[in-house]
């Protein structure tokens, strides 16, 4: 069971990782709350009853425990802040217009709660609102209601000048 769930981590540990870089603001942060979601993973992994997609399970358990994390940390006093450094994307062809949309966009995610973040990552990871639902467990409904919302929080959070 163990070289298992080593292997399925090892060819989906992308996922993990997108979902730190989404709840974390430091390479710590990031490194405690993979430790912590691998924790969560081998926990509950005797129990993945496989009536889903391993992925969906796996994000399931990672966005639950980067969502429990963040509440915690919100209760704590504030540490260090994002930097436009935390978000260097590298790109062959440098568009100073795009690189400032990528930095709104991530200042403005960085802004949302626990569950916008969820579905916005999965929605930018191209899941359709049925997977959306299905990991976050929600209802298809309400994701098509929250991401409604959350796209027009995203653009007022981009565009604070055109209130």
């Amino acid at each position: 069971m163990e070289k298992e769930f080593l292997e399925i981590i090892r060819q989906n540990q992308g996922i993990i990782h997108k979902v730190c870089s989404i709840y974390c603001d430091s390479e710590e942060d990031r490194n405690d709350l993979f430790q912590e979601i691998l924790a969560q993973l081998w926990k509950s992994f005797p129990s993945f009853r496989k009536e889903s997609k391993f992925t969906t399970w796996m994000y399931r358990v990672a966005l639950n425990t980067a969502i429990t994390t963040f509440k915690k940390s919100k209760r704590q006093p504030a540490g260090s802040r994002l930097t436009v450094e935390s978000f260097q994307i590298a790109d062959e062809v440098y568009d100073p217009a795009t690189e400032e949309n990528i930095r709104l966009l991530q200042q403005a995610v960085a802004r949302l709660s626990g569950i916008e973040k969820s579905i916005i990552l999965l929605f930018l990871e191209s899941k359709s609102y049925e997977e959306i639902a299905e990991i976050t467990g929600i209802t298809q409904n309400y994701v098509r209601v929250k991401m409604n919302r959350i796209k027009k929080k995203l653009v007022k959070l981009m565009n604070p000048a055109e209130e």
